[in-house]
């Protein structure tokens, strides 16, 4: 009876496999929630329980994992390439333009990886970790919840020149977010909705001085920036010096996930021209802000289906890269300890 049971999960599972992973079909797997559900029953509670942890020593933590797995995803797909350090071929993509003095978290993804590796070796992958902290930390901060696709497996290489390249800056027109979205398979909708992580964390004054004092090389500020706001933004981000001071993103609920982003932008205070060209630069943009300013649980559904889209950009699957025992350096010799490349069926 036991054999059978297990065949009928198997076929379940395979059966269903398309639509967890919403159609995904990479080559050698899918990606489906159930993945670890056998090889390592307790993961995904591992990781909910570390990233707890961390986030109540420092709420802005929330915001820091959150971000790591967009700035993974959007160079080479989810494939925790963002978190390898440089040594030997490899440069990291920490040292890259949007993520030098920028992302941080990566010793809680560390701590996750250590306590998934005592309990199954060998089994979960950096990337899912990074999937599964990021949805963790937005619950966490009273956002939405979503069933997390899991399957993905570790890059062995890191793209320096994809990070510059891919990953939208703070000061991007809108056809240039627009642009790097869809060259990821998004679309407008996505980019207006996981925008919205914007609800949480910090920005430095560099990524936002040139809205106070030269927009777009006019020496004047930007006329789409409420001027009470920019005054006090000016305070502590001068023309020159401070580079590293931080702001609020969402200065009015900046710990909680919630619609006041979309809000704010409505009130011309968005802190990034990231953000405040959703609402001037596209009527199709503008409608959604407005739509999800007044309307917190649709803005939580199409942030949740965003996510998950994203999480699905070109992952690894099958026995296609490895399952890294350190999430800062690829296993030597290629050497792979995944006890099994089927996850949870086994």
């Amino acid at each position: 009876m036991a054999q059978s049971a297990s065949f009928l999960t198997l076929v379940f599972l395979l059966a269903f496999a398309p639509t967890y992973c919403h159609s995904l079909n990479t080559k050698g797997g899918y990606l489906y929630p159930q993945f670890y559900y056998r090889s390592c029953p307790q993961a995904q509670e591992i990781v909910k329980s570390v990233v707890e942890k961390a986030v109540a020593k420092e709420p802005r933590m929330a915001a820091s994992l959150l971000r790591l797995h967009f700035h993974d995803c959007f160079v080479q797909g989810c494939d925790a390439s963002l978190l390898l350090d440089s040594r030997g071929g490899i440069v990291s993509e920490k040292r890259s333009n949007p993520n030098r003095k920028s992302v941080r978290g990566f010793e809680v993804i560390d701590e996750i990886k250590s306590a998934l590796e005592k309990e199954c070796p060998g089994t979960v992958s950096c990337a899912d970790i990074l999937a599964l902290a990021a949805r963790d930390s937005t619950v966490i901060s009273g956002g939405p919840s979503w069933e997390v696709p899991l399957g993905r497996r570790d890059s062995r290489s890191a793209s320096l020149s994809g990070s510059n390249n891919n990953i939208p800056p703070p000061n991007s027109t809108f056809q240039t977010l627009l642009t790097k979205f869809e060259s990821q398979g998004l679309d407008m909708v996505d980019l207006v909705a996981l925008s919205g992580s914007h609800t949480i964390g910090d920005a430095r004054c560099t990524s936002f001085r040139q809205r106070l004092y030269n927009q777009s090389g006019s020496a004047k500020p930007d006329c789409t920036l409420d001027q009470s706001y920019a005054a006090q933004l000016r305070l502590r981000c001068p023309r020159s010096g401070g580079d590293q001071n931080l702001f609020f993103l969402d200065y009015a609920t900046p710990f909680k996930f919630d619609n006041t982003y979309y809000k704010n932008i409505l009130a011309a205070r968005g802190l990034l021209n990231s953000d405040q060209v959703l609402f001037t630069k596209s009527e199709s943009s503008m409608e959604l802000v407005k739509k999800y300013a007044e309307n917190n649980e649709l803005f939580f559904e199409q942030f949740a289906m965003s996510m998950i889209k994203m999480g699905n950009i070109s992952p690894l699957t099958g026995t296609r890269g490895e399952i890294r025992k350190h999430c800062r350096k690829v296993n030597p010799n290629g050497s792979d300890g995944m006890v099994s490349v089927q996850g949870g069926l086994d």
